[in-house]
């Protein structure tokens, strides 16, 4: 029972950061940046195929609503339902838009879509380097953060860093993969970064990569 209601929770939860994506889409409003935050973002290799989805949910309607034209009942719970569809689409997007990945001084927060999101403190930060990758294995302690199945950038930590799962569960890793669309100039800003604290505290030790 518990179960069943922290899923049903965890829908709900989404589907309502989708819908307040929407609205943040519309007035130009990203989630999260704050003042002295850089965003990146990470929607380009995704849009084209994201319109395309929303096409098709589109003729799908319109093609849905002829053919039941003469069955009036099913014809309207067909059509809140494909309606529902395109709004989802359409706030999957908005949520990629508005909330980017962000870097501050202390932090770089990585987020894809309203499902992930997880603060990375650059404190932890052993390596970062620019890596295509276009296939990826689920692995205990490895968070890979795909979009359009490809992630640009491979980041090691020196400890653990904690998230929470679509459904709530708790998860840490230790090593993330993730896409950003300015991906040579944010895997820089990160290198400085570790250079600089390498120079004042000496160099950290790698971490073992997950068996």
């Amino acid at each position: 029972m518990r179960s069943t209601y922290r899923i049903a929770h965890s829908l709900v939860r989404h589907e309502l950061l989708l819908l307040v994506s929407l609205l943040h889409w519309i007035g130009r409003r990203p989630h999260g940046t704050g003042e002295g935050g850089r965003a990146y973002g990470y929607t380009r290799g995704q849009g084209a195929m994201m319109f395309g989805f929303g096409f098709v949910c589109v003729v799908e309607t319109v093609t849905m609503s002829v053919l039941l034209r003469d069955f009036p009942l099913v014809h309207r719970a067909v059509l809140v339902l494909d309606l529902y569809t395109i709004l989802i689409v359409a706030g999957l997007h908005a949520a990629s838009v508005t909330r980017p990945h962000v870097l501050t001084d202390t932090t770089l927060r990585l987020r894809r879509f309203a499902t992930v999101d997880v603060c990375v403190p650059l404190t932890s930060v052993a390596s970062v380097r620019r890596e295509l990758r276009t296939t990826h294995e689920k692995r205990d302690g490895e968070l890979n953060m795909e979009v359009g199945s490809q992630t640009t950038i491979t980041l090691e930590l020196t400890e653990p860093v904690a998230y929470s799962t679509f459904f709530g569960r708790r998860r840490t890793v230790r090593l993330v993969r993730f896409h950003a669309d300015e991906s040579d100039q944010l895997v820089r800003r990160l290198r400085e970064f570790t250079r600089d604290r390498q120079e004042r505290t000496g160099p950290s030790p790698l971490p073992a990569r997950p068996a």
